[in-house]
């Protein structure tokens, strides 16, 4: 698979993905926190493990072993994302989360002995930039919940980049299935400790769950583990940077909310650090003078 091809399979779980604080939120109104995380993943695990059960039955103990760390760091994104969201407010969340685009290429560079180029760098800090203007508004401080959101974003960018070493040492789609098993697990024990377990009451319910579990994590983090193969954490990192955008564009259709002109300014500052971190202007320019000059001979 080209890179190109794999970025653009990420890109897709991005809308996934995006989609998914639209489902939460729907969740949430019927369901606790873990018992979210639990039927999320239990469903998402059940779904690929009926497609792929023949082939999970031939993973070796290094599949396995990876699977457990990559549910594990799944579960304490989801549910360090749950515990911010107690004590500030969505926009801060949004934003702390999207800190991913930081943490991956700064521990890539720290932990893989692998400096990222001047272009990546310049479309993470624009990118970080429009992420900011999209999704704080004005005069808003810090909260208490900040903390959980900011350790959310930095599991989250291990997870992207334990995803792609696992990727290329392990059957990934067995991994990508069992680390969906796995967070369900630490989701129910937390649910049986610290809540009642039960199932969605409302029908609404039920459709965020079948979709939170089946079109977000079972096709998303499947995917993900194949796409991340043949593209770098960084980039994954980066194109996740999309998810505000289509965050605020499913809450525009569906939720009746609207965007000010910063937001607006945020989203396109998004879209321009993606492409600048994507796309080789130099390269490209390159290319288009070689094919003027063999258009002239």
């Amino acid at each position: 698979m080209k890179q190109y091809k794999a970025d653009l399979i990420i890109l897709m779980i991005t809308f996934f993905w995006g989609s998914s604080y639209l489902f939460m939120k729907i969740g949430l109104d019927t369901l606790d926190p873990f018992n979210l995380i639990a039927l999320r993943f239990g469903i998402a695990f059940i779904a690929a493990g009926c497609l792929f059960y023949k082939r999970l039955w031939h993973s070796d103990l290094k599949t396995v072993l990876y699977s457990l760390v990559l549910g594990m760091l799944l579960f304490g994104v989801f549910a360090s994302i749950m515990m911010g969201l107690q004590s500030t407010s969505t926009s801060n969340a949004g934003f702390l989360m999207s800190l991913t685009v930081i943490f991956v290429p700064v521990l890539t560079a720290a932990f893989m002995k692998s400096k990222p180029d001047k272009r990546l760098i310049s479309g993470v800090i624009i990118a970080v930039i429009g992420i900011g203007m999209l999704t704080l508004k004005p005069h808003t401080t810090l909260q208490s919940g900040d903390a959980w959101c900011i350790l959310a974003a930095l599991l989250f960018a291990v997870h992207i980049i334990m995803t792609g070493r696992a990727a290329k040492r392990t059957d990934s789609l067995n991994a990508g299935i069992l680390q969906l098993g796995f967070a369900a697990v630490f989701g129910l024990i937390f649910s049986l400790l610290l809540e009642t377990p039960r199932l969605p009451a409302t029908t609404s319910g039920w459709i965020s769950v079948l979709a939170l579990g089946i079109v977000c994590s079972a096709i998303g983090f499947l995917l993900q583990a194949i796409a991340q193969k043949y593209t770098t954490p960084t980039h994954t990192g980066l194109i996740f940077a999309l998810e505000p955008v289509v965050a605020a564009v499913f809450g525009i259709c569906f939720m009746n909310e609207s965007l000010t002109l910063q937001g607006y300014i945020g989203a396109a500052l998004v879209l321009l650090g993606v492409a600048l971190s994507e796309l080789d202007v130099r390269k490209l320019m390159g290319n288009r003078k070689l094919t003027r000059e063999s258009s002239y001979t």
